[in-house]
């Protein structure tokens, strides 16, 4: 996971060294980024065949004991889920980063972008791999310092600098959520170790040994933190504002990383929830909430990234809807054909935002606003194609990928309770 590091630490170390050096070649860091990642991805796609056949693996990295009874094990744990994670990230990143190359070319802060690119990829990549509670911790709340910097990126904007403060705060309510529901589940059982987790809670569990309340309490605090993280009902309120970051930082938060954080949260302990019925019943209703609000809330917006975040949101929903029925594959299914639709619009909504610039001005406020967009065909054809067959994938049009995770959750939904397919 830490092998796109070596850009960020580079970078700041030549600002600081010989700016005005580092400043004349800075077209030249694109490269690097881009060739890391593209090795993750070669390695992750070799570890996911392996997957296939194999067991999942864990392995210890290193130790830090601090009494006799007490110590902290980190290292990787590798297993379908994180081989289908760590593919996802790696292959929407690499896109976004080859398509900022040329989009932020006039940026002065170029080098400052793809340092926070580098880094967000890798705090993600850390995070998928995590064997433990608190390992997930320490990644978690550096994709949260991520995303702070990259909302930011053009902080000198008043709006720009209150909405990454504001997806800051969101999300600290989610990660103190998180945070106590991990020590709490270490308070029950003792271990942050996932193997070991799940066993004894369920041992306990099955035994009436643990006061059943207080397990669904941390489980509920645990949820709370995905639920920041991927934007879901009450907690959803950071998700429009991220869209005043550059258009390849909202194709990222939104598709690949801040928000698959969440899901994959949840799904990850996902052992834990299914022996608690209480929880899956809250996820499934908050996902259910989400679906509505955030598809209302997109049919009345009127600038084309807004519309495409709570649409996002929404989407969300979905793949929430899944996890609390337990439907576990169509959730995961979903989350991954609608990151790669979702990816394909944000991308090509920054080129028709591009294209509209020289048109109509260079206030977000015109160029994003899509009363002023119409008969893209003359102007950008290929945009417009490519754009036209994310929203079909989007919709659930037969042939295309979302369809047929879609209509699994909705099938699910309909065993699971008929008033929730209707409303979905």
């Amino acid at each position: 996971p830490f092998v796109p590091l070596p850009v960020p630490i580079t970078i700041g170390l030549g600002l600081l060294l010989f700016p005005a050096a580092t400043k004349t070649i800075r077209r030249i860091w694109a490269f690097p980024s881009v060739l890391l990642l593209s090795i993750v991805m070669i390695f992750s796609a070799d570890l996911s065949i392996q997957q296939i056949n194999g067991s999942p693996i864990y392995q210890y990295v290193w130790s830090w004991t601090i009494n006799n009874d007490f110590s902290l094990d980190f290292g990787h744990l590798i297993d379908p889920l994180t081989s289908i994670m760590l593919i996802l990230i790696t292959t929407v990143g690499i896109m976004v980063l080859i398509y900022s190359d040329n989009y932020m070319s006039h940026d002065q802060g170029y080098l400052r972008f793809f340092a926070y690119m580098s880094f967000s990829n890798a705090s993600m990549l850390g995070l998928v791999t995590s064997s433990n509670l608190i390992q997930i911790y320490i990644f978690w709340e550096l994709v949260g310092m991520c995303s702070y910097l990259l909302i930011g990126f053009w902080f000198t904007r008043p709006l720009v600098a209150s909405a990454c403060q504001k997806a800051f705060v969101t999300n600290r309510v989610g990660d103190f959520g998180l945070f106590l529901g991990i020590l709490g589940l270490y308070w029950i059982t003792g271990s942050f170790e996932f193997r070991d987790l799940f066993e004894i809670a369920n041992n306990l569990i099955d035994n009436g040994g643990t006061n059943s309340l207080f397990l669904t309490l941390c489980a509920s605090l645990l949820f709370v933190g995905a639920v920041a993280k991927s934007a879901q009902f009450p907690l959803h309120v950071w998700l429009p504002d991220a869209m005043e970051g550059p258009t390849p930082i909202s194709a990222l938060i939104h598709a690949a990383t801040m928000v698959a954080a969440g899901i994959f949260l949840i799904a990850r302990l996902f052992p834990l929830f299914i022996a608690i019925p209480y929880i899956m019943n809250i996820i499934s209703l908050v996902g259910i909430i989400t679906i509505l609000l955030g598809a209302t809330l997109a049919l009345a917006q009127r600038d084309i990234k807004r519309s495409l975040a709570y649409s996002t949101m929404s989407q969300l929903g979905y793949i929430m809807l899944a996890l609390g029925m337990g439907s576990y594959r169509a959730a995961l299914f979903h989350l991954i054909s609608h990151a790669y639709s979702k990816a394909l619009l944000f991308l090509g909504s920054g080129s028709i935002i591009h294209s509209m610039e020289p048109v109509v001005g260079y206030s977000p406020d015109k160029s994003q606003n899509m009363a002023l967009m119409g008969g893209l065909t003359k102007y950008v054809p290929i945009t417009k194609t490519s754009f036209l067959l994310g929203t079909l994938s989007l919709c659930g049009i037969p042939p295309l990928a979302c369809f047929w995770s879609k209509d699994e959750i909705l099938n699910d939904s309909w065993l699971y309770s008929p008033i929730f397919a209707i409303i979905a």
